[in-house]
């Protein structure tokens, strides 16, 4: 797919997601290496655009949506985040759209999904145009847009996000949204993300075979910082770790926009893994051990605290193996450890230790086992807390857990979606003159 195409598609995947809104209903999906989340919103579209044209805050932005239908599957075929065996995927997504139908009492054909596979890449962008008639357009802005040169990504890949996240009028710099204010030389920095092709292609296979139209595509990572981070880490600066199954997403914000994204491929999965391995249990009794005993912080007492552990299934034998808990915090720490200095040598390479707020949030499945804030904070040497999704209406008391981030911060982007290059009119015959600056130079030198 050439630049040009891809910023057609873009364009015509934004109108799809218009164009359901309007309708009043849209599925989101949320495909995850261990499971897949549906929720179905009804959408008041009047309410919704009111709120985005007069650009209120988050929690205002959830006046037009709410939540009507929600379900969740176990998730198979997906690994480290990708779609490995599309009939199992298929199957899951199917089961899990008429689940969250038959809840709503409706039917569904526009989707939204996010997921963590891709192996994104973060670029920075600059661009740069004179202000033709001395007051700032959507012109100017697609002028300026257009200027930034765009990286060769290598074969492969395409771009999944491209979000403008500060511009410059003269010489006023932090600014979000210079629609309208008068000046003569407009520059914007420019974040863009690309992931694999074939995921993209993978996503939209799927989601085809289960006759729906795919109105829009999130990476997770985007998403769930999304819904676990305030309002001031999104605007002071702050990162979202996301510790999934197969794989942990991180990415980082900075008046409000993500600036910077990553993936370990690491997660919950490979510390079952390692309880199957060190426990000798198969992988249904390792992941109910680490959810129900699970820890990474121990105690003198977690020496006498004896766990049974049932080896076969069809064992009835009177007597059970056991082993202390410490034991098993034995065997999940080192994985866990691995995975924080995995996102903290991401971080140090996105050069995160420059932001003012370095606050950083722990979300997802893997951030609610107990001691995980402790070792993160060492590990991580830096404050730390644990992110939980903000509540929107209808939703499920079930669904408000950390590892329902994503799908909660996908409809917090379907209700108030950040503005991206191909929501401007951008001249694709003038597009790349400018030289490309490294990820995050703008904040370097401008904040």
């Amino acid at each position: 797919m050439t630049r040009n195409l891809l910023y057609q598609s873009q364009r015509a995947m934004r109108e799809r997601r218009e164009n359901a809104l309007r309708r009043g209903l849209v599925a989101i999906v949320d495909l995850g290496s261990s499971k897949i989340t549906c929720l179905i919103l009804a959408i008041d579209f009047a309410l919704l655009r009111a709120t985005r044209a007069d650009g209120v805050g988050r929690l205002d932005g959830q006046a037009g949506l709410k939540v009507i239908g929600a379900a969740t599957t176990r998730s198979r075929g997906i690994e480290l985040g990708e779609i490995a065996a599309m009939e199992e995927v298929e199957r899951g997504v199917r089961t899990v759209i008429n689940a969250a139908q038959k809840m709503a009492e409706v039917r569904v054909d526009h989707v939204i999904a996010c997921y963590s596979g891709g192996r994104p890449r973060s670029y920075g962008l600059l661009g740069e145009a004179e202000v033709e008639h001395g007051e700032v357009t959507e012109a100017d802005i697609g002028e300026a847009l257009a200027q930034g040169e765009v990286p060769d990504y290598g074969a492969g890949r395409e771009v999944l996000h491209a979000l403008p996240v500060n511009f410059t009028l003269d010489h006023r710099t932090g600014l979000t949204d210079p629609r309208g204010l008068t000046g003569a030389r407009l520059s914007v920095d420019m974040h863009m993300m690309t992931v694999s092709a074939e995921s993209i292609a993978n996503m939209v296979q799927v989601f085809r075979r289960c006759d729906l139209e795919l109105s829009g595509l999130v990476h997770s990572s985007y998403a769930a910082g999304l819904a676990a981070m305030t309002e001031d880490e999104l605007e002071l600066g702050g990162a979202c770790i996301d510790l999934g199954g197969g794989s942990t997403g991180l990415s980082i914000f900075m008046k409000r926009q993500m600036i910077y994204a990553d993936t370990v491929r690491l997660g919950g999965d490979h510390v079952t893994s390692d309880i199957c391995h060190g426990l000798a249990v198969s992988n249904a009794v390792a992941e109910r051990i680490k959810t129900f005993h699970g820890g990474l912080v121990a105690t003198s007492r977690d020496d006498r605290d004896l766990i049974e552990v049932a080896r076969d299934p069809n064992d009835h034998t009177p007597t059970r193996p056991t082993v202390s808990r410490a034991e098993l915090i034995g065997v999940m720490r080192p994985r866990v450890e691995e995975i924080l200095e995995a996102a903290r040598d991401r971080l140090d390479a996105a050069s995160f230790e420059h932001m003012p707020g370095r606050r950083i949030v722990l979300t997802g499945g893997g951030s609610l086992v107990p001691g995980l804030e402790e070792i993160a904070a060492r590990i991580l040497g830096r404050q730390v807390r644990l992110g939980r999704p903000l509540r929107i209406p209808g939703l499920p008391q079930a669904q408000t857990s950390a590892q329902f981030s994503a799908a909660v911060g996908l409809a917090l982007h379907l209700a108030k979606p950040s503005d991206e290059c191909w929501d401007f009119e951008v001249p694709a015959d003038r597009y790349g003159t400018q030289r490309l600056r490294k990820a995050m130079r703008w904040f370097r030198e401008n904040w």
